[in-house]
């Protein structure tokens, strides 16, 4: 769906370029779910931005499908951008107007001057983003999750094939968040779109993503499905992201004091996370352990378990061996 080639974006600033984004390749597929994480000045935004040509990169082209955006004219590109919704952190709704003409705006702006189309594609919106008895409030009057849910509704007015989600949930609170998060994953699949979202939490991406994109000081460093990256980090800002995400696996590259043997890492997935592999291996094998640090949980629809044992024994590589068989990641640790 979209495709950037060896792009690449600097600012000028008191006469000389300062690079945001250095060159990089990027695919992003058509009906995923693609993260783009970073700290602040990362260039997320900037890259997000590069998408809908509301900002021009320095260098590089930019393929949306087979059109190549970067040399569209003006009135080419203000219909592709038609096929590009948006959503923002801050909302940015007109508070003069009602949750239904905020909505209707994208359509105007279009073009669309028949108010009973404009009108039942309103109310089909608003009743997919759960606002339907909200449409005659004004934003004042809202939450911010209701908000955001007619930020999304706005978004999806002109039928895009692409969504932009610019730090989405950053300011909202972690219920709201999650709800959000659910709406988006729904709309995704019942509209087929393809949703880029940039975020500075690690838990975000593992919740909604396929696939995700880590940048650092405007670098790539790292991408791949999400589960690759969340559970096998290879550069130094994406395994600082997984800590702060899973704080209680940051420090287990080390066996505590008072634990011996052979330090190592499982990582389990799918159907293998819900089955009795480990102790079944080490009780054959006679090999005890000792939990050093562990977590079950999801990523999107995926189950996985990720357990640090400390492995003592004389069958512990016959041991490794069938746990590599039987599907499990097997890491030694120390």
């Amino acid at each position: 769906m979209i495709r950037f080639l060896d792009v690449s974006k600097s600012y000028r600033v008191d006469g000389r370029e300062v690079p945001a984004l250095a060159p990089f390749n990027l695919d992003i597929h058509d009906g995923e779910v693609f993260g783009i994480i970073g700290h602040s000045g990362a260039g997320k935004s900037t890259l997000l931005r590069l998408i809908n040509l509301l900002e021009r990169p320095s260098g590089g082209r930019i393929l949306i499908g087979d059109t190549d955006i970067t040399a569209l004219d003006e009135p080419a590109l203000r219909a592709q951008r038609r096929r590009i919704g948006m959503i923002f952190q801050h909302f940015n709704l007109l508070a003069s107007r009602t949750v239904a003409a905020n909505v209707a705006l994208p359509l105007r702006l279009a073009g669309e001057r028949n108010a009973s189309t404009i009108r039942a594609r309103v109310d089909e919106l608003l009743e997919r983003v759960g606002l339907a008895e909200h449409a005659h409030k004004f934003p004042s009057q809202l939450s911010g999750g209701q908000k955001q849910r007619v930020g999304i509704a706005r978004a999806l007015a002109n039928r895009p094939e692409i969504l932009l989600c610019d730090e989405a949930t950053s300011a909202l609170d972690p219920q709201t968040t999650a709800q959000v998060l659910d709406l988006l994953a729904t709309i995704n699949r019942e509209l087929k779109l393809t949703i880029v979202l940039i975020t500075h939490e690690m838990d975000v991406v593992r919740r909604i993503a396929d696939r995700v994109a880590v940048l650092d000081a405007g670098h790539l460093v790292e991408s791949g499905t999400v589960a690759d990256v969340f559970l096998h980090p290879q550069h130094a800002t994406t395994r600082r992201f997984v800590s702060e995400a899973l704080p209680e696996t940051a420090g287990d590259a080390a066996a505590p004091p008072g634990v011996h043997g052979r330090v190592l890492r499982f990582t389990f997935r799918g159907a293998a996370t819900l089955e009795p592999v480990l102790s079944r291996v080490m009780r054959e094998s006679g090999v005890d352990f000792n939990l050093i640090a562990g977590r079950i949980d999801r990523i999107k629809d995926l189950p996985y378990g990720q357990l640090t044992l400390a492995l003592e024994g004389a069958q512990i590589d016959a041991a490794l061996q069938k746990l590599r068989a039987a599907g499990i990641t097997v890491e030694e640790l120390a």
